[in-house]
């Protein structure tokens, strides 16, 4: 589900850690819907509820807010991965279990996709500036490491997979039917909606898992 954050009272005693995350959650929408060129700061303001001159104290000019909302953006997916509990599933139901959350989220936060394209629009030029943008994702990808690691243990996957390349194979499947739902729709008919997704990424995941299985020659 998307991440709610109630816009600041002005009548409200200030909290630091409410206040950055409403800043955070208008920069997403602001960035997320006109780019960075068309965003402005004034309008994030106003999305969050504080002063202009309050955005410019916490986090700098509209550089720095759009630096720290693509950071943010990285964050929470990483931070909804973590709710999965994925080591105490079998690796197969892992998978699955992956496949399905990165699908809800990209449906759910329609800023995730729009913020990341906005960002390969620009070269990725924010995202090589951030610190720790590899920390963030090196959470994801020891994770994904380690029910590579069990499931060939176990003989039910093929050895040697990348985990980078199996997260870009399973963000692959569901980041086109979402960021290309609307051409999908005029031209193909495809009828994309969450019941059509959800479908989408049960078959997703059958691909993903048939690709990981050893084959039947290898396990004999």
């Amino acid at each position: 589900m998307a991440k709610q954050v109630t816009p600041i009272r002005k009548d409200r005693k200030r909290n630091p850690q409410v206040t950055r995350a409403a800043i955070l959650h208008a920069a997403l929408e602001e960035f997320s819907e006109v780019g960075h060129s068309g965003a402005r700061v004034d309008r994030i303001a106003a999305r969050a509820g504080v002063s202009k001159p309050m955005i410019y104290d916490y986090f700098g000019d509209k550089d720095a807010v759009y630096a720290a909302a693509l950071r943010e953006a990285y964050v929470q997916i990483r931070q909804g991965e973590m709710t999965l509990e994925l080591d105490t599933l079998e690796p197969e139901e892992a998978v699955r279990a992956l496949v399905h959350f990165t699908m809800n989220h990209f449906w759910n936060n329609p800023w995730f996709i729009r913020m990341l394209n906005t960002e390969n629009l620009m070269g990725g030029e924010t995202v090589r500036t951030l610190d720790d943008a590899t920390e963030i994702q090196s959470v994801l990808l020891r994770r994904v490491e380690e029910i590579l690691r069990r499931g060939n243990t176990s003989g039910q996957f093929r050895s040697s997979i990348d985990p980078v390349e199996l997260y870009i194979f399973i963000a692959s499947v569901c980041w086109f039917p979402i960021s290309n739902m609307h051409t999908l729709s005029a031209v193909f008919r495809a009828p994309i909606s969450e019941d059509w997704l959800t479908v989408h990424a049960d078959k997703a995941a059958d691909m993903i898992v048939g690709y990981l299985r050893r084959p039947e020659t290898d396990a004999d």
